[in-house]
């Protein structure tokens, strides 16, 4: 076996399997698939997305920091507002994106593969990009899953000439089994193959870039792009049971606050149910106020934070749109990569195949408020590309979309897999609670009694009627250290899927 994959589509996860067939290493493969991605998951992700990558190989794990960054380096000011558009997940759940020029920040995606690629790559760029490039030119059936997230999204793709005749060419959004094609991209791609990142940074797509979004009133200049560097960072590390949890330190806040809720976890017994989940969620939540948000940008957070006498189980008593993909080698190593374009700002830059994020117009992202985040500056993100280490061999590689659920998804399938013992599939579709602004949501099969029990502690619990993207999609590898056998979990809420190599 040459490896697994594990990724949001299953012509995302076959591309990067292929790629493990063919002799290349992990990362190879998730750069591919993740190109893969930008043609058969572009709602979610592209070249105008940010993101992360966590390598772990030969005992060493790194994070490349690629995420969206502030725009306003150029000195230009706002000639729009952000526009409000309400997604609706289902009938009980909406929540409102901030879309248009205004909303969008600098994209890393092209500089961030780049360079995770030639850290650790073993494999020519302008071979891992032809899976995308077939996709996006000869077209793929829009799945189920995918399907559902262009409806959701259709108040945001049909507001602006690009996304609207991209994902409605006929008149109509696309639906369940139609040909979906996106030819501009595909000539993204062949171009990115050709010369890597430069033409996005600083060359002719970065300058159509920053002229668009200027002209419609939007902050991404041309010296925000060409500044734009990926970053290495220190990862997070915390014991959980036997095991030890690698995770995106700051600025990104989701994997502090994993970090934080396992070691609450820890203290609070040997079983995680759902009662102890709630209560770390809850102090995890308690935790992120205004001091939390400033404080992502400066040193000492992580020790303060996860320090075991700052671990307050007083708090117990209380989309977004995104792609992940794992990958595990025959050598053990493994890549994560999380991608994201939020909920997308509707803005298809003419000619470039190029959809830019709203990060700027994501509540969740800007505790502080709008347009607070300085120049420059990364964008925080839930977004958290995690290993698990047992002995200081790779036990499991995993990541999650979902927006502010990211956090909670990730944790509860760490959990599952971790000390309640279940395999990384089963971990991955078991039911999952989300708790925030002071509600409990549960997907069917959350344990009754315990619901119950936070009832009746005056919590209130919404019982979804059905498993839904709402609560993530994540995406898990597994390696059994003294086996070596390798399986993956593919989310069902994402149209996840695993492929073996």
């Amino acid at each position: 076996m040459s490896g697994v994959v594990a990724a949001g589509h299953p012509l995302t996860a076959e591309a990067g399997a292929q790629v493990l067939r063919e002799g290349g290493n992990a990362v190879d493969a998730a750069v591919c698939a993740a190109l893969a991605s930008f043609a058969v998951e572009s709602p979610l992700t592209g070249f105008g997305a940010g993101g992360f990558m966590m390598v772990h190989r030969a005992g060493e794990t790194t994070l490349l920091d690629f995420f969206v960054a502030a725009p306003g380096g150029d000195g230009g000011e706002r000639g729009a507002e952000l526009v409000p558009v309400p997604v609706h997940f289902d009938a009980e759940t909406v929540q409102t994106f901030y879309v248009g020029p205004v909303s969008c920040g600098v994209p890393g995606t092209a500089a961030g593969l780049e360079e995770a690629l030639r850290r650790f790559g073993s494999m020519p760029l302008a071979e891992l990009v032809r899976p995308g490039v077939r996709l996006a030119r000869e077209g793929a059936p829009v799945n189920a899953e995918q399907a559902y997230i262009l409806d959701i999204l259709e108040p945001i793709h049909a507001r602006l000439a690009g996304t609207r005749e991209l994902y409605a060419p006929a008149g109509r959004t696309l639906r369940e089994g139609e040909l979906f094609r996106f030819e501009e991209l595909a000539q993204a791609l062949e171009r990115f193959g050709a010369e890597g990142a430069e033409p996005f940074c600083r060359g002719e797509i970065a300058a159509a870039l920053s002229e668009y979004v200027g002209e419609h009133g939007g902050t991404l200049g041309a010296k925000d792009l060409a500044d734009y560097e990926t970053i290495e960072r220190r990862p997070i590390r915390i014991g959980f049971r036997d095991t030890e949890v690698v995770t995106n330190p700051p600025p990104s806040s989701g994997g502090i606050l994993i970090a934080y809720c396992l070691g609450l976890l820890e203290r609070l017994g040997e079983r995680s149910g759902p009662e102890q989940l709630v209560a770390a969620m809850g102090a995890a939540n308690a935790a992120r106020g205004e001091a939390f948000a400033e404080a992502l940008y400066g040193e000492g957070l992580e020790a303060s934070l996860l320090d075991s006498g700052a671990l307050d189980l007083s708090a117990g008593d209380l989309l977004g749109s995104t792609t992940h993909i794992s990958v595990i080698d025959r050598e053990g190593m493994c890549a994560n990569v999380t991608c994201s374009n939020g909920s997308g700002s509707g803005v298809l830059v003419p000619g470039t195949g190029v959809i830019l994020n709203n990060m700027l117009g994501e509540e969740d992202l800007n505790p502080l408020g709008f347009h607070a985040i300085a120049p420059g500056r990364r964008v925080p993100s839930m977004m958290a590309p995690t290993v698990v280490l047992r002995d200081g061999q790779i036990a499991m590689g995993i990541g999650s979309a979902g927006s502010n659920r990211i956090r909670s998804a990730i944790l509860q399938t760490i959990v599952r897999a971790v000390e309640q013992g279940m395999a990384a599939a089963e971990a991955v579709r078991a039911p999952r609670l989300h708790f925030e602004q002071g509600v409990v949501q549960a997907e069917p099969g959350i344990d009754e009694e315990a619901l119950a029990r936070l009832e009746a502690r005056g919590i209130p619990v919404l019982r979804r009627p059905a498993i839904n993207l709402f609560f993530g999609g994540t995406q898990a590898v597994a390696r059994d250290p003294a086996t070596g056998e390798l399986v993956g979990g593919g989310d069902p809420r994402r149209g996840g899927a695993v492929a073996m190599a």
